[in-house]
């Protein structure tokens, strides 16, 4: 079993790569126990969808 650190490092690595199959089974088993590491993953995909859609509604010539 993997530890928090090992989750969150990989939660936030899913987000910019696929995982390999015995990273996600690890994970899946990790994120069904673990509330917080499964709390932080939500944030990750939260954070990452609102910087998309702020990005995609800001204009060019805009700072």
């Amino acid at each position: 079993m993997i530890k928090c650190k090992q989750a969150t490092q990989m939660l936030s690595e899913k987000l910019d790569r696929t995982l390999s199959a015995k990273e996600k089974i690890n994970l899946t088993m990790h994120t069904a126990i673990c509330t917080p590491c499964r709390q932080f993953g939500k944030q990750m995909e939260t954070i990452r969808e609102l910087s998309k859609s702020y990005t995609k509604a800001k204009k060019p010539d805009e700072k």
